[in-house]
């Protein structure tokens, strides 16, 4: 998807919306300095482009009691469409994976960030992966400290 013809008021509204999506459409037309039908349309027009993709509670993993957090990266044997494929699906199955990232670089080919209850979990996950991913190697880094987690996105050209 290629970048969207959109003007000052799109890129506030939407750094607006990813910081807080539970808004009123009357505050964020306030915020806008417009009215509330246009605020509405700019919305639909943005979900419509795909700029908007969805829209979501965040959870918080601790109350959850999901205090683990491991990145898992994999270097593979062989980069085929098909391998693709079946890891794709492998992977669509373990909803504790959350984030998976195709990376170049030294050292891996895949990374994975697994959230999880217990260290006991996350190896029976990877133990898992084991019997069924075709790879060379897995490198386990377990998180000690979370420094910063966002979702939101360095959203451009609202300070113009």
């Amino acid at each position: 998807m290629g970048l969207m013809r959109m003007d000052i008021t799109d890129y506030k509204l939407l750094e607006l919306i990813q910081k807080k999506g539970d808004l009123p459409l009357s505050d964020l037309a306030k915020r806008l300095k417009i009215a509330k039908t246009s605020c509405w349309n700019r919305i639909r027009k943005l979900e419509e482009q795909g700029a908007i993709k969805g829209r979501y509670t965040i959870l918080n993993r601790f109350a959850l009691g999901l205090p683990v957090v491991v990145f898992l990266s994999i270097t593979v044997r062989r980069h085929s469409a098909t391998w693709v494929d079946q890891f794709s699906s492998i992977i669509s199955q373990y909803s504790e994976i959350t984030e998976v990232y195709r990376v170049t670089g030294e050292g891996s080919d895949y990374q994975l960030k697994i959230v999880c209850a217990s260290i006991e979990d996350y190896d029976r996950i990877q133990q898992e992966l084991i019997s069924k991913i075709e790879f060379n190697t897995m490198n386990t880094r377990v998180t000690l400290q979370e420094l910063k987690h966002t979702h939101a996105l360095p959203v451009p050209n609202i300070n113009n």
